[in-house]
């Protein structure tokens, strides 16, 4: 085993530990914050099929986004959209059941073009933050360098497809290795720049993600916003820490 496949295994392994550890502390964090106020936006849903089909259509189409910016909602579904595809693709380098790499063989010709797809997205979100006055007014630079960040791993990623390709066998043997703990079969990591450039933004971003804003990902689905029935006329709304005070 090479010096650098053994830097990269520490890597994924450091990273992979801080992203487990640091998601579950904040969604820990996120459902035992209490919502004192019934809150829904309004129209809202009155009963918990309601609020399941509502929460669907805002994962999946992004519903509040479009109502509110056509043009924001359009770059950005279209970078979500193209990022659960592309990340479909990367499903070859992690399994070896027989049924999902033929999915990925069926759609990978197609797919791996959603790359440009989901760049096209990224530079117009970077546009909004840039163009728009009151965007940019708001914008951290940590907003900027998670922008610069996902386009980097994109346009990394995409060059090891259509630029210079890479040993494709050599990196599914790696992480397959990483999964199973099987280091005495572990391959070498190629050295071919791209993919270590790639493979370390990857990284980063995995490190980063806990502390960022992309943890409106599982931050959605604790919307009070958008998780509630709203039944207030109907039953009466205590939060957990106020019905313990009650009993």
């Amino acid at each position: 085993m090479s010096p650098l496949t053994i830097v990269f295994a520490l890597l994924f392994y450091t990273a992979t530990l801080l992203l487990v550890v640091g998601l579950v502390r904040r969604i820990r964090l996120y459902a035992k914050t209490p919502a004192p106020l019934k809150i829904a936006t309004t129209p809202a849903p009155i009963n918990r099929s309601g609020v399941v089909m509502r929460m669907l259509r805002e994962v999946v189409f992004f519903e509040s986004l479009f109502k509110a910016t056509k043009w924001t909602w359009l770059f950005g579904w279209l970078f979500h959209a193209a990022l659960v595809a592309v990340l479909f693709r990367h499903l070859r380098y992690f399994t070896e059941s027989a049924t999902l790499m033929a999915a990925v063989t069926f759609v990978g010709p197609l797919f791996k073009y959603l790359a440009f797809v989901m760049l096209i997205g990224l530079l117009g979100l970077w546009v909004r933050r840039l163009a728009v006055d009151r965007v940019r007014y708001i914008s951290a630079p940590s907003d900027h360098l998670m922008l610069l960040l996902l386009l980097l791993i994109g346009i990394s990623g995409a060059m090891t497809t259509f630029v210079a390709h890479t040993d494709v066998v050599a990196v599914k043997g790696f992480f397959r290795a990483l999964m199973t703990f099987n280091f005495d079969d572990m391959p070498n990591l190629p050295s071919d720049p791209l993919i270590l450039v790639h493979l370390s933004l990857a990284a980063l971003l995995m490190i980063v993600f806990p502390i960022s804003k992309l943890l409106h990902a599982p931050g959605v689905f604790f919307s009070p916003t958008r998780n509630q029935i709203d039944n207030p006329r109907e039953r009466r709304h205590l939060s957990d820490w106020a019905r313990k005070l009650e009993s």
